[in-house]
């Protein structure tokens, strides 16, 4: 592994759907998630971080130093005592060991193996207790650049279930999609904080992998056509860091390209402007290329 990142960085993240359902809310039917008051259309932090852990644990094969804590059918206590098991301690029920250095020990067993906690950081104070972590990388929702229509498709399937229902009309069914939207989020990486759990320059250029490629290795009839569009990142000098995240972000500039009258249906229909002009003295822009290679 490389040494934890010295930089601080800001991100602007843009990916849109295509008649599919970025995100269902299961209070609503799984419906596309929106905002009430607005009808922008949201994707939530969990979703968007649920698509980098699968990256990583196919890319990495889920093996150390890469292995991912939350994942499908995991059992968290049976990961904490690894841990526990490591440095040949004992785990006291909901207790972190009693001396520091044997608690630091397996909570930075914790960073060093999963690449989820020592990235966004986790809460692992269960009955065998890890401690908490607080993680480097955070994002914000996701919202669509526009308000949102949500279709119900309706859907047959022409085959049944139980014998006795053979002769039956067709099962109906329902199905929500977004015909387009861009959406747009934004990110922060703190290198204080990546001193703490090990989050690595290696590390940083794996999340840059994910969030351009994991679209592509997370296709199905529900999500429809999904793509990763833009990826634009503010590096600071410093680890403090050179200037106000809002106003990094406030460069970032998506409009419509064409008649705002007509709905839009294709990445084409926006115009994204990044303002490079007089960036606060310590601040770069790293340009997608740059961060795809």
């Amino acid at each position: 592994m490389s040494k934890s990142i010295q930089n601080r960085y800001e991100f602007v993240y843009l990916f849109d759907v295509e008649n599919g359902n970025p995100n269902g809310d299961p209070d609503a039917g799984n419906m596309p998630r929106i905002d009430p008051e607005t009808s922008y259309g949201i994707v939530t932090v969990v979703c968007l971080k649920r698509k980098i852990r699968n990256f990583v644990e196919i890319a990495k094969e889920n093996k150390p130093p890469f292995e991912i804590y939350v994942k499908e059918k995991a059992v968290l206590n049976r990961q904490h005592e690894r841990a526990y098991l490591a440095h040949e301690l004992k785990s006291v029920s909901k207790k972190l060991p009693k001396k520091d250095e044997d608690a630091k020990k397996v909570i930075g067993w914790m960073c060093k193996n999963f690449y989820d906690v020592r990235t966004f950081g986790a809460v692992m104070m269960t009955e065998v207790n890890t401690g908490q972590v607080r993680g480097p990388v955070q994002l914000n929702f996701g919202r669509s650049i526009e308000p949102i229509v949500p279709l119900e498709v309706s859907i047959t399937r022409m085959a049944v279930t139980k014998e006795e229902d053979l002769e039956k009309e067709r099962t109906m069914g329902k199905k929500h999609i977004v015909p387009y939207a861009l959406y747009r989020t934004e990110g922060y990486i703190s290198a204080h904080l990546a001193q703490k759990t090990g989050f690595s320059e290696d590390d940083l250029r794996l999340l840059w992998e994910a969030l351009n490629n994991m679209f592509d290795h997370d296709h199905s009839a529900a999500r429809g056509k999904m793509n990763a569009r833009r990826l634009i990142v503010f590096k600071h000098e410093s680890m403090l860091g050179n200037a106000p995240a809002y106003k990094l972000f406030d460069r970032v500039k998506v409009q419509r390209a064409t008649d705002v009258s007509k709905p839009a249906r294709s990445f084409q229909d926006y115009k994204i402007e990044v303002d490079e002009k007089k960036l606060s003295s310590g601040v770069s822009l790293l340009e997608d290329d740059l961060i795809n290679s």
